[in-house]
């Protein structure tokens, strides 16, 4: 468990492994814990939450947050506001089912291709209160360390010189983190476009057979999973969003302020939810469109090949026929007793070849189609 005192006045950090006794008189705290360790130490948190805040989480809401495969969703009460957020990040452990928390000595086997695999889609949890935020993530998350970094670094004179400013509110670092979180798979898109690319290339390569057909449907399952992962990101910071029209308007034009740029701050995170999943049904699409022309050509394919062997029998049909008339058994026939009447016969069905085959070829029959 990480506790960040964040001081406003002389813009300091401290950092410790121990639940606070008191809030600080300006500034917030912020208590950052895996979601065994919310788990194991559930009554010890609920107790400081009553001595800091004066409240407690509701069951249902500590249901939420240990519950790992809870979608993204926002909800309130008059004390503090819940909001559960999918990440789309590069993860490095799992939660073992049998341990929560526990991260495994060996990843889980994913379908699909390495940078889908990649994708970690676990849920971190807030709680945000007035001089207090609670983070439930997964074990070792990546996310939270990164910005416990960044929010360290912010501290330093350098840091201080050139601009940057830390967080003003609980709020404010919730919907940084989750902004973090949004980005990290905007890294991850070029990997993602990169890979259906090569799929493109090779289901529209003429002359081969495509059989990763295995990986192809594993991606376009990632997709769409993908697909209501963000839908239900984009929903719930939207309610986020309508709530803060709710709030009680600020006495000083510093609160006016805050508030402000917790909207602003607000409709930047939805709007990169929004190109994150404005991306993600483009390549959904793209695989479809690939799988599509793909089946296409091949059908083209089949129909060349159709077309071809149609005209061939067409060529030798009249040639059948012909030698068909000459095999019949009868005693008096036409050219049967004459010299030169096998190569009038000859001459004739050479003729009958070469007009049928200048008639289809006028006609394109035996044209192969452009690729």
């Amino acid at each position: 468990m990480r506790v960040f005192t964040i001081t406003s006045g002389n813009q300091g950090i401290t950092e410790t492994d121990a639940l606070p006794t008191a809030l600080p008189a300006q500034g917030f705290v912020w208590v950052a814990c895996a979601r065994r360790e919310f788990e194991v130490l559930q009554a010890q948190i609920q107790a400081s939450l009553q001595l800091l805040c004066g409240t407690q989480l509701v069951d249902l809401h500590v249901a939420d947050l240990l519950n790992n495969q809870l979608p993204s969703h926002y909800d309130y009460t008059s004390q503090y506001d819940i909001l559960v957020f999918r990440r789309l990040a590069a993860g490095q452990t799992e939660t073992d089912l049998s341990a929560p928390g526990q991260p495994l000595h060996e990843r889980m086997k994913r379908s699909g291709p390495p940078v889908l695999k990649r994708i970690d889609t676990s849920p971190v949890g807030f709680a945000v209160f007035d001089q207090l935020l609670l983070t439930v993530h997964p074990t070792d998350c990546a996310v939270r360390d990164a910005y416990a970094a960044r929010l360290l670094n912010a501290t330093t004179a350098e840091s201080r010189s050139s601009g940057v400013k830390l967080p003003a509110s609980p709020a404010d670092v919730m919907l940084r983190i989750v902004n973090q979180m949004v980005d990290g798979y905007l890294e991850l898109r070029r990997e993602l476009t990169r890979q259906l690319d090569h799929w493109q290339a090779e289901l529209l390569k003429p002359g081969t057979r495509f059989t990763n057909w295995s990986s192809v449907l594993d991606a376009r399952l990632a997709m769409h999973q993908l697909d209501e992962i963000c839908e239900d990101q984009r929903s719930a910071v939207q309610d986020w969003i309508d709530s803060i029209e709710t709030w009680p308007e600020g006495g000083t034009p510093a609160a006016l302020r805050e508030r402000e740029l917790l909207k602003v701050r607000s409709r930047d995170v939805l709007e990169h939810i929004e190109r994150v999943v404005h991306h993600v049904r483009r390549m959904e699409q793209s695989a479809e469109t690939a799988v599509q022309m793909h089946f296409s050509a091949q059908s083209n394919r089949t129909n060349d090949i159709m077309r071809t062997l149609t005209a061939l029998t067409a060529i030798f049909l009249p040639l059948n026929l012909i030698t068909g008339f000459f095999g019949m058994n009868f005693e008096f026939m036409p050219f049967i007793r004459s010299p030169a009447g096998f190569w009038w016969t000859f001459g004739f069905m050479i003729m009958l070849v070469v007009v049928v085959v200048t008639v289809f070829w006028r006609k394109q029959y035996l044209a192969r189609t452009r690729r």
